[in-house]
């Protein structure tokens, strides 16, 4: 199959969308498929045999300075100056307008391929791509409403209210396109139930395919580079509030008074954010290092030298980060949210399951662990075996290919029905004309 695969944003350091995009565009191709990225700032990183074709945003939210304002030569038609006005109004307008530029190109292009996918986009544009004779395929890793929810409910200031709900104002377009999906591809239960639940989507048109994990996810030789004593880490976005850092920072404050430990952040925090306020508040600074920047071997060795990690958030659709910790081996402490159950499995086998938000029983439950290296490597032997059997990017790409070929024969069956139903109406006129 000739597979066209779009997405907004697609870094895999900038989310889990990425970490999808260029694990299983490799494994895709490396079934025989032709497969071409489509995506805007931050570009992907792609294996060999997988085409990108840029599609260039103004790029209002790169670093080190977002939400600034292009020069006027940066503007190229229509497309850029609702994007840039969007922005100066609180929006966030890159799914809109990515899908208005994808539309464009594809209405030039869709007889190369057999099949788009969609990567969670879900920009008004898209609806025009069946037009051109391209069907369409959907993954929504979980509904953006519930980072809404959890990002309201941890304000208190009003005018920061009024622009958290322009900023989430894309949501009810993305509604919109989902309940328009043929089929929709999800990574668990939860978020199917979510999606149906706050976007109205039905079921029968949404299937769960699991995530997988790649091979380079591998537990360290103990024998040659031992986990560090007291070394607790976490991988999160630092200032978002779904991810719990929060809960974690309180829970990691009340343990350092009782015994030398060291917290890790794999994120990059926002400077003056709430995430560093929080630590200066705690007094915990000399003891939290954020790291961000590293290569994947880097990240892998740093994921094998911690005693313990911890998955803290207060929802997940899948939580990427707890399936490749626990193909490290690494033991886990992880909230009771989400798809988080989903991944881990069993309480207590492959990790411990907390109440989100609660910092005592996080504590409690982090304590105990330090305090029992026998069932650490318990925990950390069974994640892997959990992974080993369920998480497959090879397995994944094998279900989405059949995902496509689904929906291929339904688009083009409901064309020939639609041909029958045209033909049906002539011969109709013709032999009441001729009568």
């Amino acid at each position: 199959m000739r597979i066209a695969m779009l997405s907004y944003r697609s870094k895999p350091h900038c989310g889990g969308q990425g970490v999808y995009l260029r694990h299983l565009s490799r494994e895709l191709v490396a079934l025989g498929h032709e497969v071409e990225i489509f995506s805007g700032q931050p570009y992907p990183e792609l294996d060999p045999g997988v085409e990108l074709t840029k599609v260039p945003s103004l790029d209002l939210y790169r670093e080190p300075d977002p939400f600034r304002v292009p020069k006027l030569r940066e503007f190229r038609d229509l497309i850029d100056v609702e994007e840039f006005a969007t922005m100066c109004v609180a929006g966030f307008p890159e799914p809109k307008t990515f899908s208005r530029r994808i539309s464009r190109i594809l209405e030039e292009r869709a007889g190369e391929f057999d099949i788009a996918h969609d990567n969670q986009v879900l920009g008004t544009g898209l609806l025009d791509i069946e037009g051109y004779g391209l069907p369409l395929i959907t993954t929504l890793h979980h509904p953006i409403s519930y980072d809404r929810r959890i990002d309201l409910s941890q304000t208190r200031n009003p005018w920061r209210k009024l622009t958290l709900r322009r900023w989430y104002g894309f949501l009810r377009m993305q509604g919109k396109v989902a309940r328009r999906a043929r089929k929709i591809m999800t990574p668990s239960e939860t978020s199917k139930r979510d999606i149906a639940r706050d976007f109205g989507v039905d079921l029968e048109r949404m299937q769960v395919i699991l995530l997988g994990v790649d091979d380079m996810f591998v537990p360290p030789d103990e024998a040659v580079r031992p986990r560090v004593e007291g070394r607790i880490m976490a991988m999160a976005s630092a200032d978002a509030p779904m991810k719990g850092i929060a809960t974690l920072l309180e829970a990691f404050a009340k343990l350092r008074t009782e015994r030398d430990i060291e917290l890790i952040l794999v994120t990059k925090p926002s400077p003056g954010g709430r995430t560093e306020k929080l630590i200066e508040r705690l007094g915990i600074g000399p003891h939290v290092r954020f790291v961000h920047g590293i290569s994947d071997p880097e990240l892998v060795e740093l994921m094998g030298s911690a005693q313990l990690a911890c998955v803290p958030s207060l929802y997940e659709g899948f939580s990427l980060p707890t399936a490749e910790l626990m193909a490290c081996a690494t033991p886990l402490v992880v909230s009771r949210a989400g798809a988080i159950p989903e991944v881990v499995g069993p309480d207590g086998e492959c990790a411990d399951l907390v109440t989100p938000g609660d910092v005592e029983e996080l504590k409690q439950a982090i304590a105990v662990l330090l305090d029992d290296p026998e069932r650490r490597a318990r925990m950390g032997e069974a994640g892997r075996r959990r992974v080993q059997k369920l998480f497959s990017w090879r397995a994944v790409a094998t279900k989405v290919a059949a995902a496509y070929e689904e929906v291929i024969a339904d688009f083009a069956s409901e064309g020939l029905d639609k041909l029958d139903h045209r033909a049906s109406t002539l011969d109709h006129r013709a032999s009441t004309e001729g009568k």
